[in-house]
């Protein structure tokens, strides 16, 4: 019986990984999307569908499989790997903890390690009014401030991604594409395209992160996932 499967898509956010992780799976899948308001947030009528779908904040990425209904991005990504991934296609098997331990250490560090210190940087440009005197000056001197621990994260990564290249492996985890790189790819991309805390790609700073950024937006199952949602970093998200 073919699973039941509904995403709650909301563009330029976080939905992307479980798009990403489903088509990887080769799981089909309901998609409801929306484009972010001019105001960079999700549209009220888009919050109320996840509502009345049973998530009470109307968070985006929500998944349904049936009856149940989860949100966090984390959370959906572990359930669908639980479920779904019999052929361990995203997580080593179950006798290889080492794998599964260093995957989960990535998707947790996805967030913990990557959004966590870059969301501040966005948070201040986005309280700083327009109309403050030096602002760009002022910016510049927090931010400064704040991406120490954006730096640290960002060379742990090019450190990893250089060891695994010794071991011949473009990947973070193994010799091929697992979940820990689908769902770091997101932070990753994010931090990078909006320069919270470090250049962009062309800085050239990192220049394994790059590499394993580009192959990650060349493995079908992504091309597949933003062809189906349209995802994209730009439109009306806050910068």
């Amino acid at each position: 019986m073919a699973p039941d499967i509904t995403l709650f898509f909301l563009n330029a956010s976080r939905s992307i990984r479980i798009a990403f992780l489903l088509e990887a799976l080769n799981l089909p899948y309901t998609l409801i999307s929306a484009d972010r308001a001019p105001n960079g947030l999700a549209p009220p009528d888009f919050k109320a569908r996840i509502r009345a779908a049973g998530q009470s904040l109307g968070k985006s990425p929500t998944l349904l499989d049936g009856d149940l209904v989860i949100a966090e991005s984390g959370a959906i990504v572990e359930y669908l790997l639980e479920v779904y991934d019999t052929e361990h296609t995203l997580m080593p098997p179950l006798g290889d903890a080492a794998g599964r331990a260093k995957v989960r250490e990535w998707v947790h560090a996805a967030e913990g390690g990557f959004m966590m210190p870059a969301m501040p940087v966005l948070y201040t440009r986005w309280q700083v009014p327009e109309h403050v005197p030096d602002r760009d000056q002022l910016l510049a001197v927090v931010e400064k401030k704040l991406s120490a621990n954006v730096h640290n994260s960002f060379d742990w990564l090019e450190g990893q991604l250089k060891a695994q290249k010794a071991q011949g492996s473009g990947w973070l985890v193994g010799q091929g594409l697992t979940a820990a790189d689908v769902v770091l790819q997101f932070s990753v991309q994010f931090i990078m395209e909006r320069k919270l805390g470090v250049g962009g790609r062309e800085e050239g700073k990192w220049p394994e992160v790059v590499a394993w950024l580009e192959r990650t937006e060349a493995v079908e199952a992504y091309r597949k996932a933003v062809s189906k949602t349209g995802y994209s970093l730009d439109g009306n998200f806050r910068k």
